[in-house]
């Protein structure tokens, strides 16, 4: 039983409903609860940088703006947290490998000058993902270790449905998840 739930189980029995909620309570809390999957770009100064990213979300059609979160642990924090612009690309089951290769600590995620390039505007981009935007950062704000960045969508492209048979990219309780037909209800 985790501390949020033995928690819960003393606060139910001591007819509290309000539950304190510590670090591993927490982290356990957000383990239940899937997120789609995205690799944010950009270009620092020693060059392009990538980090994996489940906190991102559409928080405004008109303008079109997103919000996301850096953790300030990640290698490429600094160099996102600093940018004018970025890449946000959202990735579907197809993309795994590169999900996987922007969140491995001490990866040379460009290496492959085949897997990415870069815009006109210089932005390091992944060929081939399922859809991406680039975005000027409008917006930063510091909540607790990370920096929670607004940006507002310019351009970008979709190269496959989001009802490609591939499936959508999840990451649940830990582990890289693809939907499918069988999770629908």
């Amino acid at each position: 039983m985790t501390n949020i739930t033995a928690a819960r189980a003393e606060g139910v029995e001591n007819g509290s409903s309000a539950t304190p909620i510590d670090a591993d309570g927490f982290k356990a809390l957000f383990r239940g609860h899937p997120s789609g999957v995205a690799v944010i770009t950009a270009e620092g100064p020693d060059g392009p940088v990538a980090l994996t990213a489940s906190s991102v979300s559409s928080i405004s059609v008109d303008p079109p703006l997103m919000i996301f979160s850096v953790s300030a642990m990640a290698s490429a924090a600094a160099a996102i947290v600093a940018a004018d612009s970025v890449v946000v690309h959202l990735l579907d089951a197809h993309d795994l490998d590169i999900a996987v290769l922007a969140s491995t600590s001490g990866a040379e995620r460009f290496a492959d000058r085949d897997q990415w390039t870069r815009l006109v505007t210089g932005e390091p981009l992944y060929r081939g993902v399922r859809a991406w935007t680039r975005a000027t950062i409008t917006g930063r704000m510091e909540a607790g270790g990370s920096t929670v960045i607004v940006a507002h969508a310019l351009e970008g492209e979709i190269n496959r449905d989001a009802d490609h048979e591939g499936g959508p990219l999840v990451y649940h309780n830990r582990t890289w998840h693809r939907l499918g037909e069988g999770s629908a209800i």
